[in-house]
């Protein structure tokens, strides 16, 4: 097999020392080149045709914006962005103008930083094999795509109240399309786990938060499940759930180092599962790996409803065709399909006289 390779872009020393570091531990991965701003980074983008980017956003000269907007433009490659945990926010503009990931940088040379960057940038690295450019490009123009506003009223007999929601490489602009196409009135509670680092989920849901009419945060210990607020598990930490007298709240897990996944899709659809049963539904987005299969197989055999996103929409298909493979999807939906499902089975409808 022909190695995967990389060109690295960053004004940092220590950094691309770090990230070419992490790459030559892997055989089946190699540097195609090194560039330290982005007006090199074009030049060698055109020269050596990587087939994945690494990249920084603060750099002298042309900055990471700059570069990845002429990129997405000119040349559509795979960009994982490398971000220091200063400016959560720059990452998540990233990722609207194309870039498929992230990594946290180094903030000083310790081992074990180290060495979870290696872990986490080679598993990406490895995952970008599965990635289509194609529909990424389509869905950053849906999520673009001017929204109107529709009015919905609620049945009486709405079944489903908790939807708990899994995604990962991909997952933040497909769940930015959801959000937005969410109507105000919406009656259930949603929860997420985006895999994601600590430290940038709380940026994450307030970005969420501005393009939704609903309500939403990084989740808190003891956070109420109530019908239109959105739930963001914190990076770093894994969501359950447990009965607080008639209610249901959220309770956080720290994560350890032998967690694959962080935070989990499975231990969050399990317990939900657990606390709702037949009244929830699972929603396994874009991502890489096997992350949400045994979850959302809970929430299935309890008479949950259960939806996978298809390929002919997401950017990774890795973790919805496992779940597919499973048998655990009820339904398999691209994502354009996925809000007007969730509005169905939680009972609502279109108002007639508007």
């Amino acid at each position: 097999m022909s190695k995967i390779r990389v060109l690295i872009v960053d004004d940092s020393a220590f950094s691309r020392q770090s990230i070419r570091k992490a790459i030559e531990k892997d055989q089946q991965i190699e540097v195609a080149g090194i560039s330290t701003d982005g007006i090199d980074a074009m030049a060698k983008t055109i020269m050596l045709k990587p087939d994945l980017i690494t990249l920084d956003l603060e750099m002298p000269g042309m900055d990471g914006f700059t570069f990845l907007r002429w990129l997405m433009k000119k040349q559509p490659t795979p960009v994982i962005i490398v971000s220091s945990y200063s400016d959560p926010r720059t990452v998540f503009r990233a990722l609207e103008l194309g870039a498929v990931d992230f990594i946290a940088k180094p903030q000083r040379l310790a081992r074990d930083e180290f060495q979870k960057l290696q872990v986490d940038l080679l598993r990406k690295v490895r995952g970008m094999k599965q990635l289509r450019m194609d529909r990424l490009s389509k869905n950053i123009e849906l999520l673009n795509k001017e929204k109107k506003e529709e009015k919905f009223s609620a049945r009486s007999d709405r079944r489903i109240e908790v939807i708990a929601i899994g995604s990962s490489t991909g997952g933040p602009n497909a769940l930015e399309i959801i959000m937005a196409r969410l109507p105000s009135d919406f009656p259930a509670s949603i929860v997420v786990s985006q895999h994601m680092p600590k430290g940038f989920t709380a940026s994450f849901a307030e970005r969420l938060n501005g393009l939704t009419h609903l309500q939403v945060k990084e989740a808190q210990d003891g956070d109420i499940i109530d019908g239109g607020k959105v739930l963001i598990c914190p990076g770093g930490r894994h969501m359950l759930f447990k009965k607080k007298g008639k209610r249901v709240i959220t309770t956080m897990k720290e994560s350890n180092d032998s967690d694959k996944y962080i935070p989990s899709i499975n231990i969050m659809m399990s317990s939900a599962s657990e606390m709702f049963g037949d009244r929830m539904m699972g929603i396994i987005l874009t991502g890489m790996g096997s992350d949400g299969v045994s979850g959302m197989l809970e929430i299935k055999n309890k008479g949950g409803y259960t939806i996978a996103e298809s390929e002919d929409s997401a950017v990774v298909f890795g973790m919805p065709a496992e779940v597919i493979r499973a048998g655990a999807a009820g339904r398999v939906l691209p994502i354009s399909e996925i809000p007007d499902e969730m509005i169905k089975v939680t009972g609502m409808k279109e108002q007639e006289d508007y």
